[in-house]
């Protein structure tokens, strides 16, 4: 394997050092390959441990997670020079992760996306959800309950081996609205060496609905400063067609056909190039994408479903999943309306569409769309989700 040379990004500068304190009678602290201090993630909510996890690949890859919210904090790749770069954002620390809502690198639960007004029918039953996505006069509820959701709550966590990270967590009947006590496990796994392998498991003890994804933020220049500058990076998305959406972000159950639209992303392009954002859709969500692609795939997760590629750093992502649909978002409130002053991972700051979001996932609302995939789990049944997101270089 060959020696990876430090990388202006990817703080590789102290990867595998020991920082030493000032303090001679303070043990030294050893740093993650990103710059993380495992011991600003340690801390204890209601009896239950928060840590930081490390997971290695045998190709450079590292991936570091915490068990608040089973979530990515870094993820280590190497670049086409050998320099590993952190290609997601986030924070690196527990305190800001627990004192501010955010899906940074969450596995996000019960259901993913968005429900409309936070309603559906099941078996005859309407069930009311929590409603936490404010639009003029509608609110939604959007990722299983936003602060109250999986991805603000502790899992119970199983390193089985160093590139392998099982995360537990048992949900009770009622909470935010949704029915059944269900018992959900996401399993991180490096594979390949270069491969970050997700897979999501369920069972419930009621009738319920569920809907998965992994909700990392990507940025493979590993620049998270530069203005707009997730817009930079080429993507393309195995789409015939996407749900169209209006402007709460709800689906409106008509599904579109990407030819002659800036919708179009089945030729792997910079995102700048081709955004419209005259386009209705573009408009809508506030001069960026915010949508669900019905992928050509079919649930084979063999085949590629999205890519997305960096000239800067000539890292390519390859993205694969069973799922139906994939929501591409390109941080289009990201560094506004005061986000622009909150101190990120490594002091940076992070400006408007400075990533972009891959997430797996049924199509949002499709418990209202019963001619759609459906998300219904029921007693007796295992849910299983999987998505991989596969690194190279070009």
């Amino acid at each position: 394997m060959k020696a990876f040379k430090a990388s202006l990004f990817g703080f590789g500068a102290l990867m595998a050092l020991t920082m030493m304190s000032c303090d001679p009678k303070t043990a030294p602290v050893e740093l993650t390959a990103s710059g993380l201090n495992p011991a600003k993630f340690d801390t204890v909510v209601n009896g239950d441990t928060v840590r930081l996890y490390t997971l290695k690949g045998d190709k450079g890859m590292e991936v570091c997670i915490t068990n608040y919210g089973a979530r990515i904090v870094s993820m280590m790749v190497p670049d086409k020079n050998d320099s590993l770069v952190d290609v997601v954002l986030g924070f690196d620390n527990i305190a800001q992760y627990m004192e501010k809502t955010t899906d940074y690198g969450s596995s996000v639960g019960r259901y993913a996306n968005r429900i409309n007004m936070g309603r559906f029918v099941l078996n005859g039953d309407t069930i009311q959800l929590k409603q936490n996505d404010k639009h003029d006069g509608r609110d939604h509820c959007l990722h299983g309950g936003g602060d109250t959701g999986w991805m603000n709550q502790i899992y119970k966590a199983e390193q089985i081996d160093d590139q392998t990270l099982k995360l537990t967590i048992v949900a009770e009947d009622g909470e935010n609205g949704f029915p059944g006590t269900v018992t959900a496990t996401t399993t991180y796994k490096i594979v390949n060496g270069n491969t970050i392998d997700i897979t999501w498991e369920a069972t419930t003890d009621k009738p319920t609905i569920i809907n998965q994804t992994n909700h990392n933020y990507y940025n493979l220049s590993g620049d998270f400063e530069e203005p707009a500058g997730g817009l930079n990076q080429w993507l393309s998305v195995n789409a015939d067609s996407f749900t169209v959406a209006d402007d709460s972000y709800m689906p409106t159950g008509e599904i579109r056909a990407v030819e002659g639209t800036t919708m179009d992303l089945r030729t792997e392009h910079a995102i700048i190039d081709g955004l419209d954002r005259e386009y209705d859709q573009v408009a809508n969500a506030n001069g960026g994408y915010d949508h669900n692609w019905c992928l050509n795939t079919k649930g084979d997760d063999t085949k590629v479903a999205a890519t997305l590629y960096s000239p800067k750093t000539g890292i390519f992502m390859e993205m694969f999943t069973n799922e139906p649909g994939v929501q591409v978002y390109t941080g289009n409130f990201q560094g506004i309306q005061g986000e622009e002053n909150v101190v990120r991972k490594h002091g940076k700051h992070y400006p408007q569409y400075i990533s972009v979001c891959l997430e797996s996932q049924k199509y949002p609302d499709s418990p209202n769309h019963p001619e759609w995939p459906s998300p219904v789990l029921n007693p007796g049944e295992k849910y299983y989700s999987h998505a991989a997101y596969k690194f190279s270089v070009k």
